[in-house]
């Protein structure tokens, strides 16, 4: 397996950039029952790199630009292999005291960045959706006491989906999530915002949650958080911020100003698999005050009553009382072990270096004439489309979906 890596790796540059096969011809490779004796583990190793890995965009491919970052580095891969290997489960500190504690202090490290004061806190989850999802429940659970008949949420057009779909779990019907629109960069028009939220009072109902983004996935737009914190606060509203992918900009100091105003959230989601250069996967959620995780999710059942107490004099933390899951990954491992291996300024060099390169990726763009600059660079995203001059929208549309097509084909 570790012959496999290094030869990935030693090869991936020359490598296409792109592996597909359609579900027809992936179904014949692999659709078989279940194996009724031992198989050579050779034979399964090889089967894997040729059906299965063959098959696979690599978002760190050095020629893939296409999406929201997925890049791993080599520290948190083996960080991964140990968690595994190991088959650590810090839900209890009973069961993990040692990894709990780096988990801990890996979350601070977050917080700090961030900005967020003392007594603050998180939890490591998959991704960005389940980071949602949780801060959301907090807010649901802080704010409303869980009773959502009238309560409403604001988000804009421009939310991430995992936004929508996680208020819809928690018992959000449509008519009670408003889209805000956005103006000509794609930030929540703060005039739209109060509008829809008196609106909103005069007609009974209860305002209670806006979701602002830092760093969208079409464009990175970046909400005029200050002013929202400021709408909140006035408001005795929640602020949620998905800074997913934008958060580690706080890095940046070149970038950190468009961030101004993220330390007075209630909630942040930020992704360490994104630009924080993780493997898959591993979210996080940080919340202004850390007790409100266990208030929105602790539970004391017969099996674990002889691991908590109402007070623990000690300060030992049981994660599993901060979030959705009970049995969890040792996700934080591999996010403490690459700062602590590569240290704090390789992650800002690297976040420096995507937006330079965004940047410098504009400027090619607008030097030529067939393509078309739609959105101008931002926190490492520029947005483009081919274009022909006298062509129409419709035929651009066409054209690019084409383009595409033929990328993908010819890797």
């Amino acid at each position: 397996m570790v012959d496999l890596l290094v030869a990935h790796y030693g090869r991936l540059s020359t490598a296409p950039a792109t592996g597909t096969a359609s579900r027809t011809a992936l179904e014949a490779l692999l659709r078989k029952p279940f194996p009724p004796g031992p198989s050579d583990p050779g034979e399964v190793l090889e089967q894997l790199q040729r059906d299965v890995f063959s098959h696979t965009i690599f978002p760190n491919h050095p020629r893939h630009y296409g999406w929201i970052p997925g890049p791993g580095n080599f520290v948190g891969a083996l960080a991964d292999l140990l968690a595994s290997g190991f088959n650590v489960c810090p839900t209890l500190w009973l069961e993990a005291s040692g990894p709990t504690e780096v988990e801990l202090v890996t979350v601070d490290w977050l917080c700090g960045l961030c900005g967020l004061a003392e007594g603050s806190g998180g939890l490591f989850v998959s991704g960005g959706t389940v980071a949602n999802l949780t801060a959301l429940a907090v807010a649901r659970r802080i704010m409303l006491s869980d009773e959502v008949a009238r309560a409403v949420v604001y988000c804009s057009d421009q939310t991430h989906t995992s936004n929508t779909k996680n208020l819809r779990i928690l018992g959000f019907k449509a008519d009670r999530i408003r889209k805000v629109p956005t103006d000509d960069r794609y930030r929540m028009d703060m005039a739209a915002l109060a509008g829809a939220v008196e609106a909103d009072r005069v007609a009974g109902k209860n305002p209670f949650c806006v979701i602002a983004n830092a760093g969208t996935t079409n464009t990175a737009a970046v909400d005029p958080l200050e002013a929202i914190a400021s709408f909140c606060d006035g408001a005795g509203m929640w602020m949620h911020v998905d800074a997913a992918y934008g958060g580690a900009a706080m890095l940046s100091e070149r970038a950190r100003t468009l961030l101004k105003g993220l330390e007075r959230a209630h909630s942040i989601t930020i992704d360490p698999h994104k630009w924080l250069f993780q493997p898959y996967d591993i979210g996080c959620v940080l919340v202004r005050d850390a007790r409100w995780l266990a208030e929105a999710f602790r539970e004391v059942p017969e099996y674990l009553q002889d691991v908590h107490t109402a007070v623990d004099p000690k300060g030992e933390v049981n994660l599993g009382d901060y979030g959705i899951q009970l049995s969890r990954s040792f996700r934080a491992l591999k996010l403490w072990m690459s700062l602590k291996v590569f240290g704090l300024d390789a992650f800002r060099a690297a976040i420096d270096r995507g937006i330079s390169n965004a940047e410098r990726a504009e400027d090619l763009l607008r030097a030529t004439d067939c393509f078309e600059v739609v959105t101008p660079a931002q926190l490492g995203i520029v947005t483009f489309r081919l274009h022909r001059p006298g062509a129409d929208d419709e035929t651009l549309n066409q054209l690019n979906r084409a383009l595409i097509g033929a990328l993908v084909a010819d890797g």
